[in-house]
């Protein structure tokens, strides 16, 4: 079984109990290489719906690729994104707002990078293309809320501790996505003028939303590293154990309801 283990990571493929299989796969944009990450039991036979995850202003790191093997465990098969290109990854406040600043400025080219990873996730040949939904955390979290509003063809979006004023408004009949936003009550990045103003365009755009406010949690409230990474780059972000499991259910809860055949 060891053999087999390393000859996995050799290939770029990493193991885990249960049946989950997870690997790096490129695609293309424009020209521009982007690197994700899809994982999926290999001992499901039957296809079955897919989840997009969307990374943290950080890049399409470790954590998120561990949020799609958390899903490729749930029995769906998680592409984990890349929206930077080629692979970027930082680990500084500095390169991380450039990076997400320059992909939030250009709207279109978000389109074009998420659309990408749809559609490759849409052909894999273990993926009911009818059955799609996708997650983000922090600037992904904006990631999937613009693309809820822009119309993208998907049962659901989940959007964790997103930071709201990157949100555009939706036009009315043109969200298709059911919507669930997991906030954290003491997020500092979300005003209650920014809340109410983006729970006001949803109303206006007739979509079909839940927005949760988990008690103290603060921005980046699902990641381990926050609390270490608030502390060394002196910002208000932390770790919080209590609303990251009870958003993680209750996300379960809702993509098994909008992803149901």
């Amino acid at each position: 079984m060891r053999l087999a283990l390393i000859v996995l990571v050799l290939l770029g493929v990493v193991a885990s109990q249960g049946g989950v299989v997870g690997k790096q796969v490129d695609y293309t944009v424009d020209g521009i290489t982007l690197k994700g990450y899809i994982a999926y039991n290999d001992t499901i036979k039957e296809r079955r719906a897919g989840v997009l995850v969307v990374h943290e202003w950080w890049g399409n790191n470790d954590y998120s690729r561990m949020r799609a093997n958390m899903l490729a465990d749930l029995g769906y098969v998680a592409l984990a994104v890349d929206m930077y290109g080629n692979g970027q990854v930082v680990d500084n406040p500095g390169d991380a707002g450039r990076l997400s600043g320059e992909t939030v400025k250009n709207i279109q080219g978000m389109k074009a990078r998420f659309a990408a990873a749809l559609d490759f996730l849409k052909k894999n040949s273990s993926v009911d293309s009818s059955r799609i939904a996708a997650i983000g955390y922090c600037f992904g979290g904006g990631v999937v809320l613009n693309m809820a509003s822009a119309g993208a063809d998907l049962r659901g979006v989940v959007s964790f501790h997103p930071g709201l004023g990157s949100v555009l408004p939706a036009e009315k009949g043109r969200v298709k996505a059911k919507i669930l936003v997991c906030n954290g009550a003491a997020d500092k990045f979300n005003s209650e003028e920014t809340i109410k103003n983006f729970k006001a365009g949803l109303d206006s755009a007739e979509a079909e939303y839940r927005f949760v406010d988990y008690p103290d949690a603060l921005h980046a409230f699902t990641n381990p590293a926050a609390t270490e990474n608030g502390k060394k780059f002196s910002m208000p972000i932390a770790y919080n154990e209590k609303a990251d499991k009870q958003s993680w259910a209750d996300m379960q809860m809702f993509l098994k309801n909008v992803l149901s055949k």
